[in-house]
């Protein structure tokens, strides 16, 4: 986003985002009834995925959650992107801050019969939103040296994170492009399962599960196409991902958060 069209956008971000939070037919329970806090906008998503034996995976992910299965198949994802009007409620997004690439690796997981997202790792392009993320959101975000070029329809994607204390080296490089017509995936398919998700779970001090709510509209997924040259981002989990994975891409997704609270069993 540049120019007057960046500003325009970033005007009327509450807007929309208000318009993405009612609608809620779609939610597989109610949202929380208090007011959310924060609203991105996700633009130009690569759903990258790869099956995983379930014994493989399920080291990984630290109990009580619980590795979740689609038809006895694990799943592990890699979801490069741009975050755009970051915000918090009734403020609008600011400039030059609310706007940087990030770059995720996730698996599927429930708790308390729950289903919701839990992250291995998330890389940005602003060490700031690292910070903030870190501190309210108890979630691995590292800082790294990220790049998105748009061209004739084609995103490439370059991020580089640099050895830490927190977090050892990983890398990704690849182009993708989104291919046939905007279909929201369907209830019970494969498509669905994946990106379908309303919740996410982390740990605080003592190491006690935290979930975090999340909403957005149906996903206006597409198929994708990409050429895929570097990928180290499952090496610190022992998982190599050089295999195809299956692809799909979203334009656009407007997104709200709740805070984290401690999880709770059921679809409360």
């Amino acid at each position: 986003m540049q120019g007057a069209q960046a500003a325009g956008d970033l005007l009327v971000s509450p807007l929309v985002h208000a318009r993405a939070a009612r609608v809620s037919e779609h939610r597989p329970w109610p949202a929380p009834a208090r007011s959310w806090v924060m609203a991105q906008s996700w633009m130009d998503l690569l759903f990258a995925h790869w099956t995983v034996s379930p014994e493989a995976l399920r080291r990984t992910v630290p109990p009580p959650l619980e590795l979740q299965t689609f038809e006895g198949q694990a799943w592990i994802g890699v979801t490069p992107f741009e975050v755009g009007n970051l915000r918090l409620r009734r403020m609008l997004p600011v400039p030059f801050l609310s706007s940087f690439p990030e770059i995720n690796v996730r698996t599927y997981v429930t708790f308390g019969g729950k289903p919701g997202i839990f992250f291995f790792s998330l890389d940005a392009g602003s060490g700031l939103a690292v910070a903030a993320a870190r501190t309210f959101y108890r979630l691995p975000y590292c800082h790294a040296h990220m790049a998105i070029e748009r061209r004739a329809g084609e995103l490439g994607y370059s991020s580089e994170r640099k050895a830490s204390e927190s977090a050892p080296s990983a890398a990704f490089r690849g182009r993708y492009r989104p291919r046939g017509s905007v279909c929201p995936p369907a209830p019970g398919t494969l498509e669905h399962w994946l990106t379908e998700r309303y919740c996410l779970y982390t740990f605080d001090d003592k190491q006690r599960v935290l979930r975090g709510e999340i909403h957005h509209p149906p996903w206006p997924l597409q198929s994708a196409e990409a050429d895929i040259t570097l990928n180290t981002m499952g090496d610190e989990l022992g998982i190599e991902l050089s295999r195809t994975p299956l692809l799909h891409f979203a334009a656009r997704q407007d997104v709200v958060f709740w805070t984290l609270e401690p999880a709770t069993s059921g679809l409360e």
